[in-house]
Formats: C-alpha cells, sequence, structure tokens
C-alpha cells in the first residue's frame, strides 16, 4: 500500500464513479480499479459496493477516507517543506457569518502585515458548512460562532459576543419596564435558518428556558430579518454587530431581556488530526489576543483595542513557518450584508 493507493481511494471516493476518477486522475479505469482492488486485498476489506453501474461506500471506506485525507496532508506537508515550501504557502481559513462580516477581515488584514507574502484563502459560510470543511480538510482553521458538534473537530473559545432582540420603532414591548424571555413569543419571531449558528444558539437558549421555537419567518439573510422587523411583520433576535447602524439609525429598535442576555462564546477550531504548521499556529496564537476583545456590551473598543497594537508571531519549536505567494483570496459564500 503507497501514498499512490490512497490518492487513487480518495479521488475514487469523492468522485464515486471510476470513469470521472480516471478523468481527474490522467490514468486509464483499469489501472484505477486494480489499485481499489489491491487495497481492498492488501486489509481484506470492502472499500465500496458496486450495485450494478454503481458504487456505494461502507463503512470501511467511510474510516478509511477520514484517516486518508490527512495522511496524504501529512505527506504533502512534508515534501513541501523539504522542497522549501515556506517560500511560497497559503493558509485556508473559514468563518461562519458573524465572525466572517466583523472579525474575519480585520484578522487576515493583521496577519497578511506581519507575512506580506503569505497566501490566504478564507471562506464565509453557515456553521455546518464550515464544519464540513473542516472535516473534509478544505479549510485548515475556522473561527465560529457557537461550538461544533463534531469529536474529530478541537474547539477552542477565544472570544464572546451577543445577539441584540430587536423589534419595530413604537412597539409595544418597548413600553414596558421589565421583558422577560417568555414575551417575545406571544410576537411573530423571525429568525435565522436552521444550520446557522445564530439559529442553533437560539434553539438553545429557548431550550434551556423551556420554550419551543416556531419562527413565522425563516432567512439565511439578516437584512432581511431586519427589513421585515422594520415593516412590523414581527420581532428578530440577531447579532448585535449586525445590527448596530439599524438600530443607531433608529431603523429597528433593541431590547433588553431581564432573564436572558444572549451572550455566546466564540471558538477557533480545527480538526483533531490536523498538522499545524507554524504559521497555523501563529494565526491561532492571534485569535488567542482576543479573549478578552469582543464582549456582548462593547465589541467596537474591544476590536480597537485587539488590532491597534503590533502583534508579534509566537515561535514555535517544530514546526514549519510559513510565508508564501502574494494576495489574500477571499470567497463569500454566504455573506449578509447587502
Amino acid at each position: 500500500m503507497t501514498v499512490k493507493h490512497l490518492r487513487i481511494f480518495v479521488t475514487v471516493y469523492r468522485e464515486m464513479n471510476i470513469t470521472h476518477a480516471s478523468e481527474t486522475l490522467h490514468m486509464t479505469q483499469p489501472a484505477v480499479t486494480r489499485a481499489i482492488q489491491e487495497l481492498e486485498g492488501y486489509y481484506g476489506i470492502r472499500l465500496f459496493e458496486r450495485m450494478g453501474r454503481r458504487l456505494c461506500r461502507t463503512g470501511c471506506g467511510e474510516e478509511l477516507y477520514a484517516r486518508a485525507i490527512h495522511i496524504i496532508d501529512s505527506f504533502d506537508e512534508m515534501e513541501c517543506c523539504l522542497r522549501s515550501w515556506d517560500e511560497a504557502g497559503e493558509l485556508r481559513v473559514g468563518a461562519s457569518i458573524t465572525l466572517g462580516n466583523f472579525l474575519l477581515p480585520k484578522l487576515v488584514k493583521t496577519f497578511q502585515t506581519q507575512h506580506p507574502d503569505l497566501k490566504i484563502h478564507a471562506v464565509v459560510s453557515k456553521l455546518e458548512t464550515i464544519q464540513q470543511n473542516i472535516l473534509d480538510n478544505k479549510i485548515d482553521l475556522g473561527i465560529v460562532e457557537g461550538e461544533l458538534r463534531s469529536d474529530s473537530v478541537h474547539t477552542e473559545c477565544f472570544t464572546q459576543d451577543s445577539l441584540e432582540p430587536i423589534v419595530p420603532p413604537g412597539h409595544p414591548l418597548l413600553l414596558k419596564d421589565t421583558v422577560f424571555l417568555q414575551d417575545l413569543l406571544a410576537c411573530p419571531l423571525l429568525l435565522r435558518d436552521r444550520g446557522s449558528a445564530g439559529r442553533a444558539f437560539l434553539d438553545h437558549v429557548f431550550a434551556a428556558h423551556g420554550h419551543t421555537v416556531r419562527p413565522v419567518w425563516e432567512s439565511m439573510s439578516t437584512q432581511a430579518l431586519v427589513n421585515a422587523t422594520a415593516a412590523g411583520i414581527g420581532i428578530s433576535i440577531l447579532p448585535k454587530q449586525l445590527v448596530a447602524q439599524d438600530i443607531a439609525s433608529r431603523k429597528v429598535s433593541s431590547l433588553r431581556l431581564s432573564d436572558e442576555t444572549f451572550t455566546r462564546n466564540n471558538y477557533i477550531v480545527w480538526h483533531r488530526q490536523k498538522y499545524l504548521t507554524g504559521t497555523m499556529l501563529e494565526f491561532i496564537g492571534l485569535c488567542r489576543t482576543l479573549h478578552t476583545g469582543i464582549t456582548a456590551e462593547n465589541p467596537s473598543q474591544a476590536h480597537s483595542a485587539a488590532f491597534s497594537q503590533e502583534i508579534s508571531p509566537r515561535p514555535s519549536s517544530g514546526s514549519l513557518t510559513v510565508s508564501s505567494a502574494p494576495a489574500t483570496s477571499l470567497i463569500i459564500s454566504q455573506m449578509e450584508r447587502k
């Protein structure tokens, strides 16, 4: 069994088609089939079930894939190191929506200043997408609102933020001296869609108070929810940073509850089997400097304090310090402020 066998297997696993895999690998179909058969014969297992012309993954195939992608990645890291990969490296980071809007750009800018030749590839998307990208080794590190639910992912809390209940101006709840979480349930709720970090957090908060959330609106767009709230359709609960301007302009009004602050932890995450290069460790260190940064009460001041000083790179023993090709590539898959 060789690394080449694993590369072939991973490609077939992703394509689920021998013909497509052979085209991707620039190999003949018989050669690809033979490599899979050699792997199966070597371990005495089935990696795929062959149902007519279709391939179906087996449990052994799923287990091998989860390990093979990191074996291949580690092998590539070694090869790149031996070939002076530190002269042209890449850091792949992901962020869930709120942190992708307000924190990731500042992190990337600060880190790019320290590593002007480093290419940083970023993805901003839903919490579920970031988790899957971590598991599939499509990104190296992620920063997310809310904890990922996978034993394969390492999570480390590095800061906090909060969500803000918002209502249209003149709403009856604004006249109450004391507002409780249960008061919100008497109003039509306009919330983020399932699978988002914000929605997962709110479902958990309401459940902890013994309530079930049944929103009348669900949207992947924060601005759509703000506009619907301003139009008087209902009330919403959204990240404070994303609605600060709308509150300041009096498009909507904010509520403070007596029994809930909607404060949540933010995490930096990576795969437990991920080899952390020197560059990755430095980026993690940069995030750790924000441990006392963003708070529910004063996010702007925390941002200013965190980024007003020069942050020294963290030396790491036995790790590869990477500097690399020019430019920062930022891919926003689901940006919300439109």
